[in-house]
C-alpha cells in the first residue's frame, strides 16, 4: 500500500505526549505506574485497533508500534481530540530492533494485525510472523504470553501457519472467514479490516507456547 509523505511527520509525532522517545529496555511498571499486563501492537497503522483496545481496556497497558512517521502521526492527531488514555504509549519504531527496546519475558500479548504480506518469496524474512521475528517474540513474551494474528492475505496466513508450526507455537481460534463467523471474543477491528474486510475473508489465529494441561 502506498503511504503519503507528510512534510516534517518525524518532528510532529514526537511532539505527541503518547510517543516513547525512550526506547531502551522500557520498564513497564515505571512507564505506565502500575503492575497490569502489557500488550503490544506491532504495525500499528493508524491506530484505531490500539486506542479502542486501550478505552475498553483500563486494566490493561497498550503499546503500539509504527515504523512510518507519516502513518502514526494519524493516530497521534486522532487522541489530540481525545481525553488522555493513561494506558496507552506509542513507538515510532521498526520492529526489528524488538530486542533493544523491550525486556526479556515482559510482555503478556503481541498483535499483528494485517501486517505486510512482502509477497515475492525473496522478501520472506521480511514477514512479521518469519522464524526470525518469531524468535524475538519467544524471547519477550511472558512463559504464558501469546500472538494474536489476523490477514486478509491468504498467502501470507498460510506462511504464518506453517510458520508458527515449525518453530513450536501451539495455535487455537484458527478462523478462515472471521467476519463470517461466530465468536466468543470481540473482534476489535483496524481502519484497514473497516475498509477492505467485506470484499475478501479475515484469516485469524492465536499462538502460544505454555502448556493448556
Amino acid at each position: 500500500m502506498r503511504r503519503k509523505n507528510i512534510k516534517n511527520a518525524s518532528e510532529k509525532v514526537n511532539m505527541s505526549k503518547y510517543i516513547l522517545n525512550d526506547i531502551e529496555k522500557i520498564d513497564f511498571k515505571a512507564l505506565f505506574n502500575n503492575d497490569n499486563k502489557t500488550c503490544v501492537e506491532i504495525g500499528m497503522g493508524k491506530g484505531k485497533f490500539i486506542i479502542e483496545m486501550a478505552l475498553n481496556n483500563p486494566n490493561l497497558n497498550f503499546i503500539g508500534l509504527e515504523k512510518y512517521s507519516s502513518v502514526i502521526l494519524q493516530a497521534t492527531k486522532k487522541l489530540e481530540n481525545m481525553d488522555y488514555i493513561p494506558n496507552l504509549k506509542l513507538i515510532n519504531a521498526d520492529a526489528t530492533n524488538l530486542l533493544s527496546m523491550f525486556n526479556e519475558k515482559s510482555i503478556d500479548l503481541i498483535y499483528l494485525n494485517f501486517s505486510d504480506p512482502w509477497p515475492k518469496k525473496r522478501q520472506a524474512k521480511r514477514r512479521l510472523t518469519h522464524e526470525n521475528f518469531l524468535k524475538m517474540y519467544d524471547e519477550l513474551l511472558k512463559s504464558d504470553g501469546e500472538i494474536h494474528f489476523k490477514t486478509d492475505n491468504r498467502g501470507l496466513f498460510e506462511f504464518s501457519l506453517e510458520s508458527f508450526n515449525n518453530y513450536g507455537f501451539k495455535l487455537k481460534r484458527i478462523n478462515l472467514d472471521l467476519h463470517n463467523s461466530e465468536l466468543d471474543f470481540v473482534n476489535v477491528e483496524t481502519e484497514f479490516e473497516m475498509k477492505y474486510g467485506i470484499n475478501s475473508p479475515i484469516y485469524r489465529l492465536e499462538a502460544y507456547r505454555w502448556n493448556l494441561l
